[in-house]
């Protein structure tokens, strides 16, 4: 994989970190806005990047890469992953993939048509631990309640009450805890049962109108989950499955998981699940072995719980 970056925020340097672990995976370029070069170069001399692109369409037409990592804010991920798939490469979605389902659908069709792989970065997916929760999660019986809570004061909270207001607060960039934190709530219940009959969300709405907290219900046949997120607040993490015969949980916060409890015939298992080198490291080792295998039957099921996923949250904002 030859892999171009775009943008330079925090996550951007997240990802960095972690793929200088995957000797498969060759950074090839970052783009950013002229505004930002020097930032985009500061990473670069970092990382050993060659490619330093302001102008979005020189990136696309180089041949130097075949993969795009959109590292960028939420309101423009279908823009810049439509033109890139347009122009021939495989695009990585940081997530949320898109606004709205019929965004992704569209970008899906795309993918489809040219033979392209698009995946959304959701860490936990494709972490080892995770096909443990999915067989634990048999063994609990009928399930009937679960909960879900990701909640930690953003670092960027006091700018916004201050009225400086960053892209994680502004409802043009689609920020929010919804989209920003309660979408990993929502990947992790709908992975493992599909999506709800029933969505609403009980947002607590700051002044300008972003999600600054809230709750999503999510209604299934014969049981209820809750899914907590906050911005402005935090709280201990963990997602919990409970059963008639036992229940599970994972603890801490969903990018970072420290542990796996399963309780089962009157017995606690605790396994230490935190990532030894970087989180990212999983799911990037995981696109480039779908990418040299061409493995497309493996992205589809990472792309049908992202639709999935897309369309529930889309249906929660609704209610605000």
């Amino acid at each position: 994989m030859h892999l171009a970056i775009l943008g330079n925020g925090m996550i951007v340097g997240e990802a960095l970190h972690a793929l200088q672990y995957i000797d498969e995976i060759h950074v090839a370029a970052i783009w950013s806005r002229e505004r930002s070069r020097s930032k985009s170069e500061a990473l670069a001399a970092e990382y050993h990047i060659d490619g330093v692109y302001t102008d979005y369409s020189a990136l696309l037409s180089s041949g130097e890469i075949d993969t795009v990592y959109v590292g960028l804010v939420n309101s423009v991920h279908y823009q810049y992953a439509r033109l890139a798939l347009l122009a021939g490469k495989h695009v990585i979605l940081e997530k949320p993939s898109c606004t709205s389902r019929q965004e992704l659908d569209e970008l899906c069709r795309i993918a489809s048509d040219r033979h392209l792989f698009l995946w959304e970065a959701v860490t936990f997916l494709h972490a080892p631990y995770f096909a443990r929760v999915r067989s634990a999660k048999l063994s609990l019986g009928p399930v009937r309640l679960i909960q879900c809570n990701y909640s930690k004061y953003s670092s960027r909270y006091d700018r916004y009450l201050h009225h400086d207001i960053a892209p994680a607060f502004d409802p043009a960039c689609q920020g929010g805890a919804l989209l920003d934190l309660n979408i990993y709530n929502l990947n992790f219940v709908i992975s493992l049962f599909g999506p709800p009959e029933r969505i609403s969300y009980f947002p607590n709405v700051g002044y300008n109108g972003i999600d600054i907290s809230g709750v999503a219900h999510l209604g299934y046949p014969g049981f209820q989950c809750v899914c907590s997120a906050a911005k402005d607040s935090s709280s201990p993490n963990f997602m919990q499955i409970q059963g008639e015969k036992g229940w599970l949980r994972l603890v801490g916060s969903p990018d970072n998981f420290k542990q796996l409890e399963v309780f089962l015939n009157g017995q606690l298992t605790v396994t230490d699940i935190r990532s030894v080198q970087h989180r990212m490291i999983d799911e990037f080792r995981d696109f480039e072995h779908m990418l040299s295998t061409r493995d497309f039957r493996r992205m589809q099921q990472f792309l049908t719980i992202s639709q999935e996923v897309a369309a529930a949250a889309e249906a929660a904002h609704r209610d605000f």
